[in-house]
Order: C-alpha cells, then structure tokens, then sequence
C-alpha cells in the first residue's frame, strides 16, 4: 500500500474513532453502569401496565404485609413488584372500617382504615380533569389526580419514592357515614342532591365542602408508610417565603448552593443530588409547593427524601415555573443515572409512557392532554438546563455517580 493511501486510511479510522467516541460519550453508553441503566429502563419500560388483579401468587401475606416489606431507606418499593397490582386492587376494593379527619395540614384529606387494619389517605375530587388553576403555582385545592399521577411517574423516572397511591370512588353514604368518627361526621352536609364534606384542616371551610355526585365521589388513596419507619420533616433548603415581596434566599443569591453544600445533611451523602432529583419530579409535574420534605427518622442523612403530598400538581399545563428547577441549576449537579433516564425519555417516550402507566387506574383518565404535553416540553428544558451546566464546568463536573446497591431482604 503506498504512503498516500495509508495516509489516508488512518485519517479515515482516526474520524471513525473520534466520532464513535463523541457518540457514545453524548449518549453515556461508555460503562457497564449506564449500560445497566438502560436495561432497567427497558425493564421499566414493559411492566408500565399494572391490571389491578387481587390474586397473589406465590405467598400467603396479605397486601398489606407485602407493601410494608418493600420499604428500606432508599426505596419505597422494588423496581421488581409483580404483586403491585394486587396491592393497588386491596387499596381501591377493601372495605373501609373506620373513616376519620385527615392528619394535620392544610388541604381537605381523610383518613382512612382498610379491613386488616391498612391505614390510607383519600383525598377527594375538587376539579374537572380540563380546568386550569390561575394564579401562583401553588394555588387552589388539593388535586386528587395528581397524586395518582404523581405516583406512576416516580415509577417512570426509576426513584421509587413515593408512596403508592390509586384513584378509588366511594360511597359516602354507605361506606364512609357509618364507620366516619364524630369528628368527621360533624362536617357532612347536603348540597342539593349530593353529599359533601368539609373535614378538618388549615384551610378547609364549611363553606367550601368537597361534594360527591349524589353519594359517589372520587378520590385518590395513598398508602400510608408502615409505622416501624417514623418520618421526620425537614424544611427544605429551596422552600418559599410564601410572602409578598420577601425573597428567599435563592431568590436572589446565584451562589446560594455553596452555602447549602456547607450544612448538614447536604454537605455529605445522597441528600442534595435526592433534592435535585425532587426539583426535576417537581418541575415536571409543576409542583412549586414543597415547602417541607420527609426522610426516615434518625437517618443522618443516608435515607431518601420521600415524595410524599404531591397534590398542588398539574394546575396549569401552560404555566411552567422554572424556579422549581433553581437546585438544578445553582448546583450544576445531576445523577448519571437520573441524567441517563431523563434522555432514554424524549421524543414523545415519557408522554406515551406516564399514559401507559395510569392507563389501569380506576379514575382514568388521570390527566388531561394538555397536561401530559406539557411533560414531554419540561423534559426538553430540563436537559437544556443540564446542557448549560455541562458546556460551562464540563461533564466530570456536573455528572455525578451515585448509585446504590439495595437490599429487599
């Protein structure tokens, strides 16, 4: 071969093997760990659709037993739960034994028990799945749909941190009045032909009661955490003043995520890449109202931040608050794996996939069009926000390995 031709050999293997390796680096396909990311995601990708079948195969544990085993510190639930449906038709079939206001708060919710003594949260309709709730995005009632909807994307995302939640009806009249305590039976009331309630909260207002259509209403229900893992609250360091023309600090502070990178729990451990995970969840489903946070008790700071009250989601489909992404991009920081999901679901994949998932629910349809369009557009601005921080501190910099080896033993 004479020297010109091998010349130019080389330089065609040496664009090759730039090109190859550019690809494969813009795509995170060079490890075994992303390699594995996206075998989960595939994983993830065909066990979406949960039939909600009450038979449990291979055990003889209650429902209940068997959801209260898949809690460890990082997980809600196993990334494998062939017996999910089973628990998901227990929370929306089983006989309620005792109905009671909801815990301290300030949105509408009772407090449900289950035969076999499963406590859940119900939180009842207040809007049509088309209205639009104006003003600042944490404004107006709880939406039910939400945490159902809420739920099946943790699941999408690969977190696994929220508590499973289901859409159920119930009849207030023959289900929920006779086992209701004194308390709560003391805020029924008759509108015209339906039966409603008011309950017992920050907010809740006898003149603004959550009314059935007739006796049946819907609702969502969540599964309350076992009580062998207490939660603690924790402010959260991204939270809102909540008041007119006072600023948090992160409002106005570009380097605030130094500072919060200086206190414990973020200045060590998984909680601050956790918070960022949570800004991304939030963001997506347009939550701006996580104030608070809960992790297990006792944790130093190694448990997960618990996605628990997503209900102030999916108000407006129009209205995208890139505040609530102000932890991605003051810290420029971002799991591969989270970084890996969040491209294995453009192109219209997390819209098809969250409709997919929700598609078994017994209120379905859970959201709205509008509502899952807006998804697939706030996915596109959460890997602009990623691609910013990359071109300016570079890749090694802002993508983070953290990954977990969790045990369901």
């Amino acid at each position: 071969m004479k020297l010109k031709q091998r010349v130019v050999l080389l330089a065609i293997l040496l664009v090759i093997f730039i090109f190859t390796k550019v690809f494969l680096i813009d795509n995170l396909d060079t490890s075994a760990a992303n390699r594995e990311d996206q075998r989960t995601f595939q994983r993830m990708l065909s066990g979406l659709r949960v039939a909600l079948d009450p038979r449990l195969e291979h055990t003889l544990q209650s429902p209940w037993e068997i959801a209260a085993q898949w809690v460890v510190p990082r997980e809600v639930y196993p990334e494998d739960t062939p017996e999910l449906g089973a628990v998901m038709h227990a929370m929306t079939t089983k006989k309620i034994i005792k109905a009671d206001v909801g815990y301290k708060g300030t949105q509408l919710k009772a407090l449900l028990m289950l035969e076999g003594g499963q406590k859940v949260v119900f939180k009842p309709k207040r809007y049509a799945r088309d209205y639009v709730v104006e003003g600042e995005p944490y404004a107006g009632y709880d939406r039910h749909n939400a945490e159902v909807a809420a739920f099946h994307l943790d699941r999408i995302l690969g977190f696994r941190r929220a508590p499973l939640v289901v859409g159920r009806f119930v009849n207030l009249r023959t289900e929920i009045k006779p086992v209701a305590t004194e308390q709560l039976l003391g805020t029924f009331m008759t509108v015209g032909n339906n039966t409603c309630f008011y309950g017992k909260c920050y907010y809740c207002r006898e003149t603004e009661p959550a009314c059935a259509d007739g006796d049946i209403m819907e609702g969502s229900v969540t599964l309350w955490l076992p009580d062998v893992w207490p939660l603690q609250k924790h402010r959260h360091p991204w939270g809102r003043t909540y008041r007119e023309g006072k600023l948090a600090r992160w409002e106005y502070d570009d380097s605030y995520c130094d500072a919060v990178k200086k206190m414990s729990p973020y200045d060590s451990g998984p909680r601050l890449l956790d918070i960022i995970d949570t800004a991304i969840f939030d963001y997506l489903i347009g939550n701006a109202d996580r104030h608070h946070y809960e992790s297990f008790q006792d944790d130093e700071g190694a448990s997960m931040l618990i996605l628990l009250d997503n209900a102030k989601s999916f108000g407006n489909p129009a209205l995208d608050e890139r505040s609530i992404l102000a932890p991605l991009y003051q810290c420029c920081i971002i799991r591969v794996s989270t970084w890996n999901r969040l491209n294995y679901l453009k192109n219209g994949v997390l819209k098809s996939a969250l409709k997919t998932a929700m598609s078994h629910d017994p209120i379905s349809p859970v959201l709205s069009d509008p509502h899952l369009d807006a998804l697939d557009q706030r996915l596109l601005s959460i890997l602009a926000t990623v691609k910013q921080c990359t071109d300016q501190f570079g890749p090694d910099v802002v993508l983070v390995e953290d990954r977990m080896t969790l045990s369901h033993l």
